[in-house]
Parts: C-alpha cells; structure tokens; sequence
C-alpha cells in the first residue's frame, strides 16, 4: 500500500487479519498498525507484521519489496509474520480499553 497519505486505512487490517503481510508506506493509520519487521527486530522486538518505508519514492517501495521478498524466502520466519499480523486485535473493545485508559491516566494527572 504505497500511500502518500492514509489517515486509518482498512485495507492493512484486513490484510494483517487474513495472513497476508503488508507492504506499506509509514504514514497515518499504516504507521500505527504496520509494525515493520526489520525495524522490531533491531530493537529486539518478534513482534513485526509487514515491512515499511517513509520515502514516497519508488526506491523505497522496491527496496521494502526486495526485504519481503528475503524473507519470504525463510517459510519459518514469514508464518510468524503471518501469525504476528494476525493475533493483532483490532476491535472496538480494544480501542475502546485503550481510550479509558488514557482517560484514567489524565483524570490521575489532573488529580496529582
């Protein structure tokens, strides 16, 4: 999904939730649920469930393409991928306990 701009894509979610690994473009709604493989791994993180890029440019689709394709090569490593994208939840019960707990920690803030 090489977006310019996608404020909370769907696509990338329906994506994740059927086993396919996205290819996307670090923006928006993308850069919050596409967690790019190589990048958590850096950090010591198993928790990456696509591949991104932040340079609209052709250059850096093909380049994230081509760490894809790598990848995919070690069918091990590409279903955890798969896995990983898939155990993500991304219901409205979730979203709903992230809002109350950002609403806990301001009215606490507020509080102290």
């Amino acid at each position: 999904m090489p977006s310019r701009y996608e404020p909370c894509g769907l696509s990338q979610m329906y994506s994740l939730r059927y086993g396919t690994v996205p290819i996307v473009r670090k923006t928006g709604g993308l850069a919050d649920t596409v967690h790019d493989w190589d990048e958590q791994k850096a950090m010591g993180l198993d928790n990456g469930n696509g591949f991104s890029f932040v340079d609209a440019t052709g250059n850096a689709l093909s380049t994230s393409v081509y760490r894809a394709l790598e990848v995919f090569k070690n069918k091990p490593l590409w279903h955890r991928i798969q896995m990983n994208g898939m155990k993500r939840d991304f219901s409205w019960r979730a979203s709903a306990k992230k809002y109350l707990e950002l609403y806990e920690k301001a009215v606490a803030r507020k509080r102290n």
